[in-house]
């Protein structure tokens, strides 16, 4: 059988499709365009197929085991903020067309439906609190709803023949797709390039960190509804750190931030067997991602 990955060639839907592919199985890609010729590492194959509620998505869901959504509808470069002058149209293809994708899969008799959600369903929560799956959730944004309103959905929608778990995840890094940039590109040619940096400091995870916690899930036969996927604590100025000891950059490096932050618990899934990278993985893969940037 085959698993089915909506946005699959987006920052973070790449990653689970390559996971996919190195664990040997079939891939079915839906997006608006095909990926180009060389995206992923070997062949997938390819539906036609957006975040419009109103499609038929019975044929991209055929010969379907597990179906994975990680496609969002966002103003390019954000995903905070990015119903741009539009909320109406944004909640109606994210929240909408997600229900339907999710309805559709539970017709086809998908046994597995996977949500890629967000930490920012938790919103405005007390100062350092943890924040665990039982954390009352306060969206602060639309964002932040959509994706609460689509989990709830989904969960709705689960019975013992169709199951939906909802993975909610945190700042995703790690090497962009071909033609794409990494989520710190502009970060890095701002210090490399002398401008001033504001401090701040935000949970993290590789790429591949959340495709590994995609495959667990697909495979544990009981999971529960809501899972974190966050790994570490990222300072600016560790992160620059960094960039300033592989380039010998003399600028200066921002202040620490003295910030309070809301850590994710993630202990559901590492008893599941999830073990991120951490620092160590983080630290590999700095000078990858600098390749290319200025100096």
């Amino acid at each position: 059988m085959t698993v089915l990955v909506s946005g699959g060639t987006g920052y973070v839907g790449r990653f689970i499709v390559e996971a996919l592919l190195i664990s040997a199985r079939k891939v079915r890609v839906m997006g608006r365009t095909p990926p180009a010729s060389g995206f992923f590492s070997a062949p997938v194959e390819f539906v036609e197929g957006s975040l419009d509620p109103a499609r038929d998505r019975s044929a991209a869901f055929a010969d379907i085991r597990h179906f994975i959504h990680a496609a969002f509808d966002h103003a390019p470069g954000q995903y905070r903020g990015g119903e741009g002058d539009d909320p109406a149209t944004f909640r109606r293809r994210n929240f909408d067309g997600s229900v339907a994708l999710f309805e559709a899969a539970k017709r086809a008799r998908v046994k597995r439906a996977i949500f890629l959600s967000s930490r920012a369903v938790y919103g405005v929560q007390p100062s350092g609190a943890m924040l665990t799956e039982d954390t009352e959730p306060h969206p602060d944004t639309l964002y932040g709803d959509v994706k609460l309103e689509a989990e709830r959905a989904l969960a709705a929608l689960s019975d013992d023949h169709f199951s939906g778990v909802s993975l909610r995840g945190t700042g995703v890094y790690g090497p962009a797709g071909r033609g794409q940039q990494h989520k710190w590109a502009e970060l890095f040619r701002d210090y490399l390039e002398g401008r001033t940096i504001a401090p701040r400091r935000a949970t993290e995870v590789h790429g591949g960190d959340v495709a590994a916690a995609v495959l667990l899930v697909l495979d544990v036969p009981a999971v529960p509804p809501v899972l974190n996927v966050s790994d570490i604590v990222v300072d600016r100025r560790d992160l620059l750190a960094l960039v300033q000891e592989i380039t010998g950059c003399p600028h200066p490096l921002p202040q620490a931030s003295s910030e309070p932050l809301n850590e994710m618990t993630t202990g559901r899934l590492r008893a599941m067997g999830w073990r991120p990278g951490g620092m160590d993985l983080l630290r590999r893969s700095v000078p990858a991602l600098l390749e290319g940037a200025p100096v």
